[in-house]
């Protein structure tokens, strides 16, 4: 079946705008080994996607990294 663009879950493309620079992101949620962030390929077990798999467009998320907290805004979600 087909996904929809609503809810975030693997295999997700997803395009994020920070909340405090208003600068966006794209990012597509992938497995361990396939994960590349220089090429927006995101690994399902990193904190960001974890924190995005089940929200929904639209939602606000906070996330924590080593570099410290960050607030996004989730503006579209893709399946290809």
């Amino acid at each position: 079946t087909k996904l929809s663009g609503e809810v975030v879950r693997f295999g997700a493309t997803i395009q994020l705008a920070d909340e405090d620079t208003e600068e966006k992101s794209t990012f597509q949620i992938v497995g361990t080994y396939e994960a590349d962030i220089e090429n927006g390929l995101l690994s399902i077990t990193s904190p960001t996607a974890r924190a995005l798999i089940g929200k929904s467009l639209g939602d606000s998320v906070e996330v924590t990294t080593p570099g410290g907290s960050k607030s996004y805004e989730i503006i579209r979600v893709d399946y290809k």
